[in-house]
């Protein structure tokens, strides 16, 4: 009840403020104000810190832009009501977020404002002339890592078990992990041998390291060599599980193999950093397209893997390196790409 009231009147206020700047398709020529909303915190968050870093730069380059982080903590309950006291100020030309269920979380929040405009990174929703979303082909990004796991657990690698089981450890369930992260993680490790089976838990959130390690603890007791982690700053208990044990983390987003060398053995990751500079450089020259929603791929380098780093090739069987070498080759050139499903 109080959060309901709260948000009528705040509602009530937004009609009162004065609507900032949009772009008209000129492009904008006077002060321009991003709010950029972290459903979380950037720190130890590889995407956010993206979403973070790529606001700052084109900042960097615009003296008439600024950027205000607003970091939304880990409550996911809290999320609509800060976004809304966010939109409710009136003072942004755009608001730039980033997470799958952001636009579900704003569904509210366009009716109480019209007149706002949001730019979703690692979003998608298409039709409303309020936003624009850009989405990552995460079957893609989900594939590189399956490959990669399934050629591990069939290897001699020290860490392989008997045992073709992989495991996935993951914070929370929504449509982009369930519809493309994991089935194009199956079909990667299924495509180096049917056989191979899945070992997946889910955490419950974003945060506790402690039930992440148990989890782990839990597949590695059972057989699972290798894990995906897509757990935020709860997979730090993943990695630290497996790396006592001297088993395998394959890790999504970002290179961060410097963390656990040799534990964290591939990363699949998506150049966030890049794609919201372009597009904060076409939202103020005018030409960014409200109401469109992009998919990016491999092939344009949006989804990549971090093959070239040593403590990649220094810590991967040289096998398993050419063949992903080989696998990358194809998404590269294009010769190899995944539908992506309807969201």
């Amino acid at each position: 009840m109080k959060k309901t009231i709260l948000f009528l009147m705040v509602a009530a206020v937004s009609l009162a403020v004065v609507a900032p700047l949009f772009a008209t398709g000129k492009g904008e020529t006077g002060p321009v104000k991003i709010g950029v909303f972290v459903p979380g915190v950037a720190a130890g968050s590889p995407l956010y810190e993206q979403l973070v870093s790529g606001a700052n730069k084109v900042a960097a380059e615009n003296p008439n832009l600024s950027i205000k982080v607003v970091e939304a903590g880990f409550n996911q309950a809290e999320w609509p009501e800060k976004m809304t006291a966010l939109a409710a100020t009136g003072e942004y030309t755009w608001i730039l977020t980033s997470n799958p269920s952001m636009p579900d979380v704003c569904k509210d929040i366009f009716k109480a404002f019209p007149k706002q405009k949001f730019i979703f990174m690692d979003g998608y929703v298409a039709g409303n002339p309020m936003t624009y979303s850009v989405m990552y082909n995460q079957v893609e990004q989900g594939y590189m890592a399956g490959y990669l796991a399934g050629l591990v657990t069939k290897s001699t690698m020290k860490g392989a078990t008997p045992d073709l089981k992989v495991g996935a450890i993951v914070a929370q369930e929504y449509p982009a992990l369930t519809k493309e992260m994991i089935p194009g993680y199956t079909q990667g490790f299924k495509a180096v041998d049917p056989g191979i089976t899945l070992d997946y838990r889910v955490i419950g959130n974003w945060y506790d390291a402690n039930k992440a390690a148990d989890l782990a603890n839990s597949m590695m007791d059972a057989g699972v060599d290798v894990i995906l982690s897509i757990a935020g700053g709860a997979g730090q208990g993943t990695i630290k599980a497996a790396q006592a044990r001297g088993r395998y983390i394959v890790y999504f987003d970002s290179n961060v193999y410097s963390l656990a060398p040799g534990t964290i053995i591939g990363c699949a990751t998506l150049d966030q950093e890049r794609i919201v500079v372009e597009t904060l450089k076409k939202a103020l020259q005018g030409k960014l397209a409200f109401g469109k929603a992009d998919v990016v791929n491999a092939k344009a380098g949006y989804v990549d893997f971090a093959d070239k780093d040593p403590l990649y090739l220094n810590n991967v069987a040289a096998d398993i390196v050419a063949k992903m070498a080989d696998l990358m080759k194809k998404f590269r050139g294009g010769s190899l790409s995944l539908p992506v499903p309807q969201m």
